[in-house]
C-alpha cells in the first residue's frame, strides 16, 4: 500500500491511498479528536467514532489510532523513566506510559524505548486493558531525510498472530511545510483526486 501524509502539529492530518488500485482515493482526516473516512466509490464521509481507534486500519497491523494518533501520547499519559537499555548500539531510556484517569485512549499502558542522543522512538509496546501485551513497534533504518534524522522502517508486530507483521517505509518526508488550516478539511476530501 502507498499512502500520502500530511500533517500540521498534532491535531490535523490527512491521509490519502495511492494504492493498491481498490482502495486508491480513500482519504482520512483527523482534526483534533474527531476522524473521518472519505470513500469515493460512495462520495461519502463517515466519522469513525472513539470505539473503532483500536480496529485495524485497512487490515495492517497498525491500529486506526497508530495512524492518527487520536490520543496524545503527552497530554493522555503519565511518563516515569523506568529504566536504561540498548536498541541497536542506542542508549535508551525505557519510559513507562499509563493512561490520567480521564483520558480516552485505547491502551492501559505503552512502554517506549526512546534514544538519548538523538530522542528516537526506537521500540514501543502497547498493553490491553488486562495488562496482556497487544502489539510491539521496531524503528529500523535510522537516516536524515530533509535534515532531520529519523527513523524510516517501522515494524508492527501483534503479540497473538504468529508469523505476522506489518511494515511501514517513509520514502520521502518534508518538514516545516506551510500549510493553510482550511487544508484540513471535509471540504477538502471531497476535492481530492
Amino acid at each position: 500500500m502507498d499512502i500520502e501524509v500530511w500533517m500540521k502539529g498534532t491535531d490535523l492530518a490527512m491521509i490519502r491511498i495511492l494504492s493498491p488500485a481498490k482502495d486508491k482515493g480513500i482519504l482520512f482526516l483527523k482534526k483534533k479528536k474527531e476522524v473521518w473516512c472519505w470513500y469515493p466509490s460512495l462520495e461519502r464521509s463517515i466519522k469513525l467514532p472513539p470505539s473503532m481507534m483500536s480496529q485495524s486500519w485497512m487490515g495492517t497491523d497498525f491500529t486506526n489510532d497508530d495512524l492518527v494518533k487520536e490520543s496524545s501520547i503527552l497530554q493522555d499519559y503519565s511518563h516515569r523513566i523506568s529504566g536504561d537499555t540498548i536498541i541497536g548500539g542506542r542508549p535508551s531510556y525505557i519510559i513507562e506510559m499509563i493512561p490520567l484517569q480521564e483520558a480516552a485512549v485505547i491502551w492501559s499502558k505503552v512502554v517506549v524505548c526512546i534514544d538519548k542522543k538523538d530522542f528516537l522512538e526506537l521500540h514501543s509496546r502497547f498493553y490491553d486493558e488486562d495488562g496482556k501485551l497487544v502489539n510491539t513497534m521496531n524503528s529500523y533504518d535510522i537516516k536524515t531525510m530533509n535534515e532531520r534524522l529519523i527513523p524510516t522502517r517501522f515494524m508492527m508486530t501483534p503479540s497473538d498472530k504468529k508469523n505476522q507483521q506489518t511494515e511501514m517505509l517513509y520514502r520521502q518526508i518534508e518538514f516545516n511545510i506551510n500549510i493553510n488550516d482550511d487544508f484540513f478539511s471535509l471540504e477538502t476530501m471531497r476535492r481530492m483526486p
